[in-house]
């Protein structure tokens, strides 16, 4: 570790990669709520907060994991459950009187069309206004699980492979083909709900 009197010990957080102040700093003088994004291998969190002098609120928030109480087959952390559950949060957000929200994705890489991303197109369709480039937000093939169908269809020629990549859509007795129709169904009730 560096030693001597010009050296300043940076914050813990950001030893550890955790936090980014620089970027902490301007979202929260920005004054808007943030729409914070969370991502792991197997489910997507989003909150919506609002940075106040005694720390932050969540207003509400949505976990990729309620939306089998709307139906939801399919695993939780793939592009169209993080869609999903971005339109569930943008919806309780709208419900809580937040029309303007900033995407807060921390110390995640940008990488254009990700989940992240596919979470910030839920919520803009939700009727949120959400900053964002056009070119950020993938396409909506994706998102409806349109290429998890035809890669479904190219293996069905080996059923062994087919069963072993798709295991957890046969698990949940959801035929990986059948994907984007499934996926508006549970779109229309999130919608409706």
């Amino acid at each position: 570790m560096a030693r001597g009197p010009q050296y300043n010990l940076p914050f813990r957080r950001r030893r550890e990669g955790r936090t980014d102040y620089d970027t902490r700093k301007k979202l929260i003088t920005s004054r808007a709520p943030r729409l914070v994004v969370r991502p792991s291998l197997k489910h997507i969190v989003v909150q919506v907060i609002e940075a106040r002098p005694d720390g932050d609120h969540v207003v509400t928030a949505a976990h990729s994991s309620e939306l089998r109480e709307f139906g939801w087959k399919a695993p939780c952390g793939n592009m169209s459950s993080a869609y999903l559950t971005g339109l569930l949060a943008g919806k309780r957000a709208k419900a809580a009187g937040i029309t303007e929200v900033i995407l807060d994705i921390g110390t995640h890489a940008k990488r254009l069309g990700s989940r992240i991303f596919a979470t910030a197109k839920g919520a803009l369709d939700a009727g949120l206004q959400v900053p964002h480039d056009k070119s950020a937000l993938p396409a909506p093939e994706r998102i409806q699980g349109k290429h998890v169908a035809s890669y479904s269809k190219t293996l069905a020629a080996d059923p062994e492979r087919y069963r072993r990549t798709f295991s957890a859509y046969l698990k949940q007795k959801l035929k990986p083909e059948t994907l984007p129709e499934h996926f508006a169904e549970v779109e229309a009730k999130i919608k409706a709900g």
